[in-house]
């Protein structure tokens, strides 16, 4: 039987995620004994590991899984909501389901949007929330979010009712949805466990370097989403995203760069983001959008940026006092 369901490449991410949580484990470890130096160098190196698996090895695993397994599958889940920190599961229901059918939407006639991770939420006049508050205030709310979720041991990490949000994401067909629901109450299983067995190893090093690491890493996330679709247009689909095509940062990050193609096939491979770019070039050449010289994450360097989003409103040209004087003496005689 055929193992990985699109490419072996996949094996990479795969051996990165198991290195992740290895590496948690033994910061964890020598945190009594680490120098400044060394627990500076391990706390950087936590806010890296977890922001490139949010953005890059979670992220493409939610809309491509790697294996034809089920289990396996499931088995990913649960170790990259250990390396993430939140389930793996309820990333793709709100980042497939909901972010890629509305596309960062701006706010309807109610004054909300549908898209609940959009640039827009909260934002004023039609322009996108600030994005200090945007990455901040979203980060705060993932770990209230999250809080809430690993501690709901009395209905066994199970989704509540209160999650009317999520709730609304899941598959409609009764099969899928239980599956759905099972992995997310698996997840959520794996997280408890994982940070007692954090907590037991040294709960120093949990709640003073994990804990700030992964907030600093929840809002670098939300920095990234938020450059990737600034001054973009959400209500053209050849133009409500933002790329980037770096050849070192594509190559680095399994092509994330390729963003506004992504939106255009969010369920491809990849390993097929070059070819989803050559398949629609003529419709891209064709529309003015945003192509950023700097990686997403990297977004507020590149300050010349064009903001599409808003509406343009034709200004007639001021009149001159001379021809003024020439309106009025016509319409006097």
């Amino acid at each position: 039987m055929k193992v990985w369901k699109h490419s072996r490449g996949d094996c990479v991410m795969l051996a990165l995620s198991v290195a992740q949580f290895l590496t948690m484990l033994f910061l964890a470890y020598v945190w009594q004994e680490a120098s400044a130096l060394g627990r500076t160098t391990g706390f950087l190196l936590l806010v890296f590991m977890a922001v490139y698996n949010i953005i890059v090895i979670s992220h493409l695993f939610t809309h491509a899984s790697w294996f034809n397994s089920p289990l396996l599958n499931r088995f990913v889940s649960m170790l990259n909501s250990v390396n993430i920190g939140q389930s793996v599961q309820t990333y793709q229901l709100t980042h497939v389901r909901n972010h890629h059918r509305y596309n960062n939407d701006q706010p309807g006639v109610d004054g909300e949007t549908k898209d609940s991770s959009s640039t827009y939420r909260g934002g004023v006049g039609g322009e996108h929330l600030g994005v200090l508050r945007y990455s901040i205030v979203g980060a705060l709310e993932t770990l209230v979010s999250i809080a809430r979720a690993l501690l709901s041991v009395t209905r066994l990490w199970r989704v509540g009712a209160h999650e009317e949000e999520l709730l609304s994401l899941f598959a409609k067909s009764a099969g899928k949805r239980s599956l759905e629901m099972r992995q997310v109450q698996l997840d959520r299983m794996a997280q408890f466990l994982a940070v007692g067995v954090l907590l037991a190893i040294s709960w120093q090093w949990f709640l003073f370097c994990y804990l700030s690491a992964f907030f600093i890493a929840l809002a670098l996330v939300n920095v990234q989403n938020y450059y990737e679709h600034y001054g973009a247009e959400p209500k053209n689909r050849y133009a409500n995203s933002v790329s980037y095509y770096g050849s070192l940062y594509n190559l680095l990050t399994f092509n994330d760069g390729y963003h506004q193609e992504h939106h255009l096939r969010p369920l491809a491979h990849w390993t097929q983001m070059p070819r989803v770019s050559v398949e629609f070039s003529d419709k891209l050449n064709e529309e003015e959008r945003i192509v950023s010289p700097v990686p997403a994450i990297l977004g507020m360097l590149h300050r010349k940026r064009k903001l599409l989003h808003r509406h343009r409103v034709v200004v007639a040209p001021p009149v001159s006092s001379a021809s003024n004087a020439r309106s009025k003496a016509a319409a006097s005689q």
